[in-house]
């Protein structure tokens, strides 16, 4: 049974390429067009068994702890769209694309195997996918608002979309390394949570191993 590990950078699974233990890895580069060719190909050149994703996120739930990991079960294309009198539409509210065609449930990218995996490991959030980081509180509340995301990152809605069309088992997993808004990096925990995520990524992947998980 084969896994590839993906993150946007290296810097993201440091701790796993300094202890990786035989398990394939891919950079996929920042952003969703990067990461949705890279892993596209990668899946065409060879089968694998997982794919698990590694990264950092900011959160907009300020409760939630700095630094600490969690697994993303439904995620989204949160800003393909119109922005039109302080109202955002996306492409299925304008008629666009229809929200339930497949890999999509009512516009969301689904991990439906997120309970069966076993994530007693981490908390499970939803997170949402964005084009660019910004700072705007009223464009953030108009994104919170709509789709009600507990983390943004972007690149993890590339992920849920290549592996639901491939029908490939997958995990998202996020190190929470700042608030969103938040662009003070002395504010962030990069560090820690690269450390978390990765902690979680060899258990995943050791439970993996084990037949402990699928």
């Amino acid at each position: 049974m084969s896994i590839l590990v993906i993150a946007a950078t290296e810097i993201e699974i440091g701790p796993f390429i300094a202890n990786n233990q035989g398990v394939k890895s891919l950079i996929t580069g920042v952003g969703c067009p990067s990461a949705i060719y890279q892993l596209t190909q990668a899946l065409l050149k060879e089968k694998y068994s997982l794919v698990i994703q590694v990264g950092i996120a900011g959160s907009f739930n300020r409760n939630q702890s700095l630094g600490e990991s969690v697994i993303i079960e439904k995620d989204c294309f949160a800003d393909v769209g119109v922005n039109e009198k302080n109202i955002f539409k996306n492409v299925f509210d304008l008629g666009f694309s229809d929200a339930n065609e497949y890999p999509f449930n009512d516009g969301y990218l689904i991990n439906s195997q997120v309970s069966q995996l076993g994530f007693g490991y981490s908390k499970v959030v939803d997170g949402m996918t964005v084009n660019y980081i910004s700072d705007n509180e009223e464009y953030l509340h108009q994104l919170q608002i709509k789709y009600k995301a507990d983390i943004e990152s972007m690149e993890g809605a590339a992920l849920h979309y290549v592996c639901l069309k491939e029908q490939m088992p997958f995990v998202q997993i996020r190190g929470i390394s700042n608030y969103v808004g938040e662009r003070d990096k002395s504010n962030w925990k990069i560090k820690e949570a690269v450390e978390s995520s990765n902690r979680l990524l060899f258990d995943i992947i050791r439970a993996f191993q084990k037949n402990e998980l699928l």
